[in-house]
């Protein structure tokens, strides 16, 4: 709830930076009129409206879970992420309108050096504050506070690129550069909005993070107990800044409930030290049968019926299946 609130807190400075610095894209563009410094503000608008979007959506995902929501209110973040997404695929189109708009009508460039002043300030501000972003966001596991941090960077780039071509033009006097660049830009954030999109769209269906999944799944091998037969059924669903484990742990047959509470235990805490606490686990376990007794490494076992042969690398694609391991 601690890591809720804190990424609630920052998406609240993101918004006002993102207003501020919309403010000085448009007088750039008016002291210009160039259409690279027009896209660059219209993706601006953006990161206004997707700020609010944001901010709400974590506003509402810091809130304790009730009878309504048993696993809280996480799956807003993905919402917003995928909002977010459609806004900025929406300013894209707006500014290849607007450039090829531009081809029919010229518009003549003016101070432009005044301008490319303005756009570089926003520029270093915009990476700064998008790095901080997606560095907290990862840390938290919030998907809107990591895009609104992506979103900051991909400004951050793409005014970079306007910033040389308008430079390269400023001395070449190749007024085709502008819209040229203008072009590149909604091509690029088109795409950037479709990959928001896709990834928000992935939380909402529950869709399984293999990246995560391989690095738990190293995490596990390396550090595994001989009390841990067999491990099958892990499932990694994320709700917002939380993560929901599910698995099935394998243990000696003969254990107590206290002894296999013990090494329920001893998992969580390997996890939570690699992830952090924002992890909620449901681990069932299972005792061991017969066909375990050849790849259970345990040494000091009073009751083995079968002498051990083989032990199983836990692997990506064994590790979520819903079936015991055997040779």
């Amino acid at each position: 709830m601690q890591k809720a609130k804190q990424n609630y807190h920052i998406q609240q400075w993101i918004t006002v930076l993102s207003i501020v610095l919309f403010i000085a894209k448009i007088i750039a563009y008016y002291l210009t009129h160039s259409l690279s410094i027009l896209s660059d503000a219209l993706e601006s608008i953006v990161n206004v409206i997707a700020g609010f979007i944001g901010l709400y959506s974590l506003y509402i995902a810091a809130k304790p879970r009730d009878i309504e929501h048993p696993y809280g209110h996480g799956k807003a973040e993905f919402i917003s992420a995928a909002a977010e997404g459609a806004l900025i695929i929406a300013a894209g189109f707006l500014i290849l309108y607007e450039t090829v708009q531009n081809f029919i009508q010229q518009s003549e460039i003016k101070q432009l050096d005044q301008g490319l002043y303005v756009v570089a300030v926003t520029a270093v501000i915009n990476y700064a504050a998008g790095y901080f972003c997606v560095r907290v966001g990862k840390k938290n596991n919030s998907l809107a506070l990591q895009a609104s941090g992506k979103h900051l960077k991909i400004d951050t780039w793409s005014t970079l690129i306007i910033i040389g071509a308008l430079v390269l033009m400023l001395f070449t006097g190749l007024v085709w550069l502008d819209k040229a660049v203008a072009l590149a830009m909604s091509v690029v954030i088109i795409y950037n909005g479709y990959k928001i999109i896709r990834k928000s769209l992935a939380g909402i269906m529950d869709e399984a993070d293999m990246d995560l999944l391989k690095d738990i799944v190293v995490l596990l091998n390396n550090n595994r107990k001989e009390n841990w037969i067999d491990l099958h059924n892990l499932r990694v669903i994320k709700f917002g800044p939380v993560l929901h484990i599910d698995c099935h742990l394998t243990v000696p047959w003969y254990m107590n409930v206290h002894q296999a509470h013990d090494e329920i235990d001893a998992l969580t805490d390997l996890i939570k030290n690699a992830y952090g606490d924002s992890i909620e686990f449901f681990v069932h376990t299972d005792g061991c049968l017969d066909f375990s007794c050849s790849i259970c490494s345990k040494e000091d076992c009073h009751v083995r019926k079968h002498p051990f042969e083989q032990k199983v690398e836990w692997t990506l694609d064994n590790i979520i299946s819903n079936q015991k391991h055997k040779i």
